[in-house]
């Protein structure tokens, strides 16, 4: 715009106006809430003459408008009534002539334009007596059709307008035209263009209005209050029609038609979709079908149908990445990149549903990640525990409020392609009620030969899981039904050594927790020693998740020295740890180093890791009589019977004095449940001590079941035994004999501390386990023991 202000004839308030135009010679109602509009409506009304300047805004997202803000040609007016509310002003302004701003300026709040009249050049002739005619002919036909024009009288406003433009102007205004199309009527310079300008938008208007007619009269039949807001909406899409225009209402289908149009699915999905969406555009959205239907819509175009990430299968880095992520799991480690070669060969090859079983802390779900790392997936987990129902796995059908897609078509969304890699956590820890059995939904999911073709109840269409990388997880097999267990291929973690969870503490945990805690590696200084003394004093665990807590508490009270500005130790060694620490929780080298006669040490498998159970039995005066406590299971209470029986069938081998006398039998810690035939070995020789009255070996444990023929059986968990052995600080193992292949799994440095005594019959076992009940010579077999390999 022209700075010049040397010519302006008029410098008022401005008020600025957003999506409206007044017209010279109308009247019109406006509220003011910004600022600065107050501002200029108060000095007006202040004024002796109350006149203002009202300017449309070109963008109606400025508050604070300059000149190029502002239309050029904009409406001198007056306030006549201004009313005053919390918040805003009301205001009622006229218009008196058309003008033209040649400047704006701020002062204070408010700002002051500079402005000229720029009054319509008039053009009497027979063009103008042309247009006149035809705006008033047409003026008649909108009678019937415009409720705002029908109480008027034609004749009545061509007698009120002064000159034409006052009845382009006084039309403008009735007919409710878009501050945009009223803005080019203010624009016009000359009377024939506003009139032109006038009857253009007249004659569209008359058009629109002809067919919502004509649509009101088709709809009129129409009854009950549901058909007549459809009537509503049909009429709306008519007018939208015809005017080429979007509406509100279509939005949102058309932005599902245009994905529609764009993604990727197959032909059985595509058109279920667009029948879907013609359901939709036919729906009220007031209908609760409404929203259902979009959601499922939704839903479809959301999931990866054909979108598939590509498989890295450069084998180096997918062991450099296991390597990187964990330590030791060697058999794991081998058995991923063996799918990997497997996929690099045949692209097309089904994957193994691979189930990780181990205790708590071992990494079962952080090797998933990596397994994703290092193939290039996408990875998606969620947990299966407590789960009761089966519709949150298959989904809940439609016809349900609050339905839902199951949580295997939420993870693919989530995930984004058709090949992630999906962790079903706690696998064991599903539950089983009146509403389904999870576990019998997994069947489908997780077998190759059907999930290609998985319906859940909500989408209701095949959704293709077999490209899908499943892994489970769990503590243990036991509460997992067999035909789901037939489906997948268990690889067992198992508990760690101190070894073992020493370089795990000196290659991941420490750096993890000292980038945690905010510490430069010059602060957080823990030698070996001070790891080990952690390890073995204050954790007993299996996995490392305690000893990564210990750890991280370790370089919080650093990081707390450093913000209190204490002195902080250069390294931190073992004698530290009771100040930064506490006392220590476990003295493992002190646990039971003398027992009387009647006490074993048995070893226990546990969904924890290995632990070993004291077994104690003490002589009763009642005769024959066998008291079992310590909440045993039927199988341990059955080990008991056989054990004592056995015991008593060789009373006169074993210098048993007292065979009547009564038994009583217990397994601390009373407050816990145990059962399991592994025990058998344990009973058998804490029975044989109390009747005999011979000491067990203190640094002995055992494990093993029994037969009543004398056998000593196989049973499972070794490593996690004898590791638990070894954390108690026992170095003498008992084991049946055909378990000395579980022996390998064990680390070297594990195998080369402990002694080993396989046993294949109980007389091996009382000849190891209590020194000069059985001579040499009456040995079943000579007891083979290993200080190395077995």
């Amino acid at each position: 715009m022209n700075n010049d202000t040397a010519s302006a004839v008029y410098v008022l308030p401005l008020f600025p106006l957003r999506r409206t135009v007044l017209f010279p010679t109308i009247a019109g109602p406006f509220a003011a809430g910004r600022k600065g509009s107050i501002a200029a409506l108060e000095f007006a009304s202040a004024s002796e003459d109350k006149n203002l300047i009202t300017a449309t805004q070109r963008d109606t997202d400025v508050d604070t408008p300059s000149a190029d803000d502002l239309h050029r040609f904009a409406t001198r007016g007056v306030v006549r009534r201004l009313f005053r509310s919390e918040e805003t002003l009301e205001v009622i302004i006229e218009g008196l002539e058309r003008i033209r701003i040649q400047n704006v300026e701020q002062e204070g709040d408010r700002l002051m334009a500079h402005a000229i009249p720029a009054p319509v050049v008039l053009e009497p002739g027979p063009e103008s007596e042309a247009l006149k005619r035809e705006i008033i002919s047409l003026m008649g036909e909108f009678q019937a059709l415009v409720p705002q024009l029908a109480q008027f009288n034609v004749e009545a406003l061509l007698e009120k307008a002064r000159d034409p433009m006052h009845l382009v102007y006084l039309l403008g205004a009735l007919l409710e035209l878009d501050y945009e199309k009223a803005q080019r009527l203010l624009d016009a310079s000359e009377q024939n263009q506003a009139m032109k300008l006038l009857l253009g938008y007249m004659r569209k208007e008359y058009e629109v209005l002809k067919l919502r007619r004509e649509i009101a009269g088709e709809a009129e039949s129409e009854a009950g209050q549901e058909q007549r807001k459809y009537m509503l909406r049909q009429q709306m899409k008519a007018i939208q029609k015809e005017l080429g225009e979007a509406g509100d209402g279509d939005t949102a289908s058309q932005e599902l038609r245009e994905r529609l149009e764009q993604a990727e699915l197959p032909e059985p999905v595509r058109e279920e979709a667009e029948r879907e969406l013609g359901r939709l555009e036919g729906t009220p959205p007031a209908s609760p079908e409404h929203g259902v239907i979009r959601n499922r819509l939704e839903l479809i175009l959301d999931l990866p149908w054909k979108r598939r990430t590509e498989d890295n299968l450069n084998l180096a880095r997918a062991r450099q990445v296991l390597d990187a992520d964990h330590y030791d799991l060697t058999e794991i480690k081998e058995r991923i990149l063996e799918q990997l070669a497997v996929l690099r060969l045949n692209p097309e090859a089904k994957a193994s549903i691979l189930c990780f079983v181990g205790p708590p802390g071992v990494g079962k779900t952080s090797l998933g990640q990596s397994i994703a790392r290092a193939l290039g997936r996408e990875f998606e987990r969620f947990s299966l525990g407590g789960l009761r129902d089966e519709a949150e796995l298959r989904g809940h059908r439609r016809t349900y409020v609050g339905a839902m897609p199951g949580r295997i078509i939420q993870a693919m969304r989530r995930a984004g392609s058709a090949n992630p890699l999906l962790m079903l956590d706690e696998v064991d820890k599903l539950g089983q009620d009146f509403r389904g059995d999870p576990a019998s939904a997994l069947l489908e999911i997780l077998d190759p030969a059907q999930n290609y073709e998985f319906r859940d109840n909500y989408l209701d269409l095949p959704f293709d899981l077999s490209r899908v990388l499943f892994i489970t997880t769990a503590n243990t097999l036991e509460p997992i039904p067999g035909p789901l267990l037939d489906r997948m291929e268990v690889l067992r973690l198992s508990g760690y050594s101190d070894e073992e969870k020493l370089e795990i503490a000196r290659r991941y945990i420490l750096e993890r927790q000292r980038l945690q805690s905010g510490l430069a590696q010059e602060q957080f200084k823990v030698p070996e020693e001070t790891i080990l003394r952690i390890i073995r004093h204050y954790t007993r665990e299996a996995g490392v998740r305690e000893l990564e807590r210990r750890i991280g508490r370790l370089a919080r009270k650093i990081a707390l020295r450093i913000a209190e500005e204490r002195e902080i130790p250069d390294t931190i060694s073992p004698d530290l740890l009771h100040e930064l620490l506490g006392r220590e929780r476990f003295r493992p080298e002190e646990a039971r180093r003398k027992v009387p006669p009647g006490v074993a040490t048995g070893l226990a498998w546990t969904p924890t890791g290995g632990d070993v159970l004291y077994v104690e039995a003490i002589l009763l005066p009642e005769e024959g009589k066998l008291t079992l406590t310590g909440q045993l299971g039927d199988v341990m209470k059955e080990s008991a019977q056989a054990a004592q029986n056995w015991v008593l069938s060789q009373s006169d081998r074993l210098n048993i004095k007292h065979p009547r006398a009564g038994l009583h039998i217990h397994v601390p810690a009373g407050a816990i449940p145990k059962d399991g035939p592994s025990a058998g070995v344990t009973m058998a020789v804490a029975v044989a001590s109390i009747y005999s009255g011979r000491h067990t070996r203190a640094d002995t444990a055992m494990t093993g079941e029994i037969t009543l023929s004398g056998l000593v059986l196989p049973v499972g968990g070794v490593k996690e035994k004898v590791l638990a052995a070894r954390r108690t600080g026992l170095r003498r193992v008992i084991l049946p004999r055909q378990n000395e292949k579980d022996l390998d799994d064990l680390p070297d440095t594990v195998r080369e501390e402990m002694e080993f005594v396989l046993a294949d019959r109980i007389d091996n076992v009382l000849r190891a386990a209590i020194p000069g009940l059985l001579p040499e010579a009456e040995s079943a077999e000579p007891v083979e023991s290993s200080s190395s390999e077995p």
